[in-house]
């Protein structure tokens, strides 16, 4: 009965990484395919800089794609969740006005800046009319501007987790833009 066991555990991971073999080495031909296509086309190679440099890159579209045709292999919300945070946080705040494209909180002196969702930081710099801005691009596809505030060891393409500290709010005011698309959303959904 055992050694039943112990064949079909071995036929099992047999396939599993057989399965993951295939699917990497899918992924590394289709990847030498496109890079020959960008390198041989000038045409198409100014299209994907203008797409990932000019216009803002979507991420999730990305891993959307990957997860249809290829699964979760390594799932970055799985290796997310192998890590304990300390700071784990909720938004508060103490008055609310819009602003520009979006909201303006009065906040706590002080107060220490949290992540409204899972993302990724697509954007760390000065935006008009903000100030110091951090852009996550979240799981859901929301690019969320989180502005006015003092950057506390986040960096570009860090996956920040929901909760996470991203850093402390000048002034006593937080600026949060919401945007889908190209379309700013309306904060009261969000905050």
């Amino acid at each position: 009965m055992n050694t039943k066991r112990t064949i079909k555990k071995r036929l099992v991971l047999k396939k599993s990484v057989r399965n993951f073999i295939t699917r990497l080495l899918i992924t590394v031909i289709i990847f030498l395919v496109g890079m020959i296509i960008v390198k041989s086309n000038a045409k198409i190679k100014n299209s994907i800089l203008k797409q990932v440099y000019d216009t803002n890159f979507k991420f999730t579209k990305i891993k959307d794609v990957y997860q249809k045709y290829f699964g979760n292999i390594l799932s970055i919300d799985q290796i997310a969740l192998n890590e304990k945070q300390v700071f784990q946080e909720k938004l508060t705040y103490q008055k609310v006005n819009s602003y520009l494209d979006g909201v303006k909180l009065k906040v706590t002196e002080n107060y220490m800046v949290p992540a409204l969702e899972s993302g990724i930081v697509i954007f760390i710099g000065e935006k008009e009319g903000y100030g110091n801005t951090i852009v996550i691009e979240q799981i859901d596809g929301i690019d969320v501007y989180y502005s006015n505030i003092s950057v506390d060891g986040v960096k570009l393409y860090d996956y920040i987790e929901k909760g996470s500290l991203l850093g402390e709010a000048q002034n006593e005011e937080l600026y949060l833009v919401f945007q889908k698309d190209g379309s700013f959303l309306d904060y009261k959904k969000y905050i």
